[in-house]
């Protein structure tokens, strides 16, 4: 696991990520007020019926990425409104069927609202975070060389966004709840 101090990980200055059209707003980083009012933004995203076996409840997503030191919760905001979250963790790479824990980031609890979805923000927030996980690496020391992640073969939808944002698939991996995944990964540039 890495050890995180948020007063020595990310500049106090710099609460948010720029990435086109797409930010990364950091929950750890935030005071209790904003984080608060991030998340109850959170809660009020959804996904379409057909989608909702592929991710999980939002809010309790960052919930819980917010309790575990290895995790890193962000909510994905779009012309100032939040439009998905998505968590980066450390040490858990081999639950996205990558062969080590050690080696990579895994993308995990990724999805975008309903309401926003078809406008390629999925592949914007799956670019910007292979982007934030090399700056985490870098400030961590963690050695990880890249990202990796694993969507439901059934989900064609994040498979195009992943591979729109330069993620390659590997191979398959049974391991999934939810039935066979393709594990996906992208190297740092």
């Amino acid at each position: 696991m890495l050890e995180y101090d948020s007063e020595e990980a990310f500049p106090i200055e710099s609460d948010h990520f720029d990435h086109g059209d797409v930010w990364l707003i950091p929950l750890k980083m935030l005071d209790d007020d904003a984080r608060a009012i991030h998340l109850g933004a959170v809660a009020e995203l959804a996904v379409e019926a057909g989608q909702r076996e592929f991710v999980g409840d939002p809010l309790r997503m960052m919930l819980i990425s917010l309790e575990e030191e290895s995790r890193f919760p962000y909510v994905i905001e779009s012309g100032g409104v939040a439009v998905g979250v998505l968590t980066l963790q450390s040490g858990a790479a081999t639950l996205a069927g990558w062969p080590d824990d050690e080696s990579v980031w895994l993308l995990r609890g990724f999805l975008i609202d309903s309401k926003s979805q078809g406008r390629g923000l999925g592949t914007l927030a799956a670019r910007a975070a292979s982007e934030e996980a090399h700056k985490l690496t870098s400030r961590l020391g963690g050695g990880q060389a890249g990202v990796v992640l694993s969507v439901n073969e059934r989900n064609p939808a994040g498979l195009a966004a992943y591979t729109k944002a330069g993620f390659m698939d590997t191979g398959r991996y049974l391991g999934g709840n939810a039935g066979p995944q393709r594990t996906m990964y992208k190297a740092f540039a």
